[in-house]
Formats: C-alpha cells, structure tokens, sequence
C-alpha cells in the first residue's frame, strides 16, 4: 500500500469513528479534524513500521497496524473535543 492507500485508509477510518463514536455530537471536535487524525496516524504508524523493520511497504501486517493507530487518534481526537 503506497501513499494514496495510507491517505485513503485515514479518510476511511476518520469518517467511520467519527460517525459511530458515542460522543461526536457533544465534540467541538468535527469531521474535518477526525480525517486529518486518522491521516496523520495512519502515516505515523506506516513510517514507523518501514524504520523499525516491522513491516515493508504492502506487507498483510501494515493494514491492520495503520488502522489501528489511525481508528486510537480518531477516538482521542473525538473525546478530547468534547471535554470543557
């Protein structure tokens, strides 16, 4: 997966946890930050797996990793949205 599947991973899972977190109607939090979340993760998580050898670019094991890092930044940024 290359950069345009690690962006459209984060767009994906940004809207998915955003949609379905409990809070998001409470959250100053809105769409636009919980898609540059999941981006931003997603990409954090596919540069630190290339460094740390974890995985390489298309491996079975980088899809699961980026979106769990990605869907972990989307609900942070969605809870810490809504807190006063």
């Amino acid at each position: 997966m290359g950069w345009a599947g690690i962006v459209v991973l984060g767009l994906a899972v940004g809207l998915a946890g955003w949609w379905l977190h409990p809070l998001r109607r409470s959250s100053r939090a809105g769409l636009p930050a919980a898609w540059v979340a999941g981006v931003v993760a997603a990409a954090a998580a596919k540069m630190l797996g290339d460094v740390s050898g974890l995985f390489h670019d298309g491996e079975t094991l980088q899809w699961p990793v980026c979106t769990g890092f990605a869907l972990v930044a989307v609900a942070l940024t969605v809870a810490l949205g809504c807190r006063r």
